[in-house]
């Protein structure tokens, strides 16, 4: 875990950006049902977004991921915020969207996903939020990758309304570099 924090520190000069992203990544690693999972290595940096990979006993996972340009709302204290899509070949698992969103949400509330005029709605939990279904993955990815900004709108638990704004400058070489990187 140590190689996984040094790496992040390396690449994000915040401080608290690297916590948060090493957390992420060990998030990333113990959610598989594995066992065994090697440190995230960095594939490289594209525009605004980070392609990374690593092995777990099934096989390799490759994700980027993205921190926004722009964060709104009233709120005093709020977390790190992520954007990140995910293979996992060995488990036939491609394109999973995730939000990390640096706030507990607010129960049952619908976060919006706006890409370019395209629409989405994400669960959410916690502070964190997916699609509903794989085509929805699919159909997400394909808006960022092809997409020029990004605009994410949630509730948090307080009642406090969030808007996100990402670029997704690279994020099309980034997704390919996740591609090739996990042989999709």
């Amino acid at each position: 875990m140590t190689r996984a924090l040094s790496i992040v520190r390396e690449q994000f000069p915040n401080p608290v950006l690297n916590n948060i992203l090493f957390l992420l990544a060990c998030f990333l690693l113990l959610s598989s049902s594995q066992s065994y999972a090697a440190s995230p290595s960095l594939i490289g940096t594209y525009g605004n977004w980070k392609a990374y990979s690593y092995k777990e006993s099934s096989g390799q996972v490759c994700f980027m991921s993205s921190i926004p340009i722009k964060a709104e709302g009233k709120y005093s204290k709020r977390g790190d915020i992520f954007a990140m899509v995910t293979h996992r070949p060995a488990e036939k698992s491609r394109d999973v969207f995730s939000y990390i969103t640096g706030y507990t949400y607010k129960k049952d509330a619908n976060i919006s996903v706006k890409i370019d005029g395209e629409s989405f709605i994400l669960a959410g939990q916690g502070e964190n939020a997916w699609t509903t279904s794989d085509e929805m993955d699919k159909k997400l990815a394909l808006a960022i990758q092809k997409g020029s900004s990004m605009i994410v709108e949630g509730i948090s638990s307080r009642g406090t309304k969030t808007k996100d704004t990402f670029s997704l400058k690279g994020s099309g070489d980034a997704y390919g570099a996740i591609n090739k990187a996990c042989g999709m």
